[in-house]
């Protein structure tokens, strides 16, 4: 009988592993894929922001034009001269890049291959009422990617090429500093904006309910803010930014709660 369990715990690992491998295979696909048009990938989207036409810089001027207020946006003027400092560091940082969109672009994909591997253990109903799960889950991460791409990395960007505490100070930025600030708003927001998915779950175990979350809304305001500094830059209207979308998800995350809450009550009166 020990034996049993043992080997079924076994298989059930030797499962889980091949999950894993077909998750890291996908990414490794898309990542090759998009080293191939690397100069593209950077020209057109990494770098995408430096570039006064943007869709955001106009949009954001237009916005402020119509209501007869001056912008920043109506004038963006960036330079986009960044610099490698070490030999290996424009092949070491395409490939680095390339591996986190491939994550990024896989994600559907690695849900579903997480939901394979949970869904077995799932009740009949239980798979009913979760078939939404892999569609929910990707849109708010994607809706994630593009806030960020479009709205945060902009304003922030925008910012900090602009910001200089004197003139005796010239900023020279490495390639590698502004792809990593783009690629962590990417990634940093995106897993933000899953908060209603993680609560899901949580409130579904138990560990979270309705009244926790709604008698620690103050405490959360203060850990959302702290989060949005650490993924933005150092500047107040970024952290704003993420901060108010994740707040109004924090307060969808205690609608599902109190749905997940009311079931379950409602299936112990049966």
């Amino acid at each position: 009988m020990v034996q049993e369990k043992e080997m079924s715990f076994l298989d059930h690992l030797e499962e889980l592993r091949w999950h894993l491998v077909r998750s890291v295979v996908a990414i490794l696909v898309v990542a090759i894929a998009l080293f191939s048009f690397i100069g593209i990938v950077y020209e057109d989207f990494l770098l995408a922001h430096l570039k006064p036409d943007f869709i955001t810089y106009r949009l954001f001027c237009d916005f402020f034009t119509y209501f007869g207020m001056e912008s920043s946006f109506c004038n963006v003027n960036l330079d986009n001269n960044l610099i490698a400092i070490k030999v290996t560091q424009q092949l070491m940082d395409s490939i680095w890049t390339s591996f986190i969109l491939g994550l990024i672009i896989s994600f559907p994909y690695i849900l579903w291959e997480m939901w394979r591997f949970i869904s077995p253990g799932l009740h009949e109903t239980e798979l009913k009422k979760s078939r939404g799960f892999i569609f929910i889950a990707s849109f708010l991460f994607f809706l994630g990617v593009l806030f960020s791409y479009f709205v945060i990395a902009p304003v922030s960007i925008n910012f900090l090429y602009n910001y200089q505490i004197t003139p005796l100070i010239e900023n020279q930025f490495t390639m590698d500093s502004h792809v990593g600030l783009v690629t962590n708003m990417l990634l940093g927001v995106s897993i933000m904006f899953e908060l209603p998915v993680i609560i899901y779950f949580l409130s579904k175990i138990g560990l979270v309910t309705p009244q926790f979350l709604k008698r620690y809304r103050k405490h959360a305001l203060v850990v959302v803010l702290i989060l949005a500094a650490i993924i933005t830059p150092p500047d107040v209207a970024s952290q704003v930014i993420v901060a108010i979308p994740v707040l109004v998800l924090y307060e969808i995350s205690i609608k599902v709660s109190q749905r997940v809450y009311k079931r379950q009550e409602k299936n112990a009166n049966k």
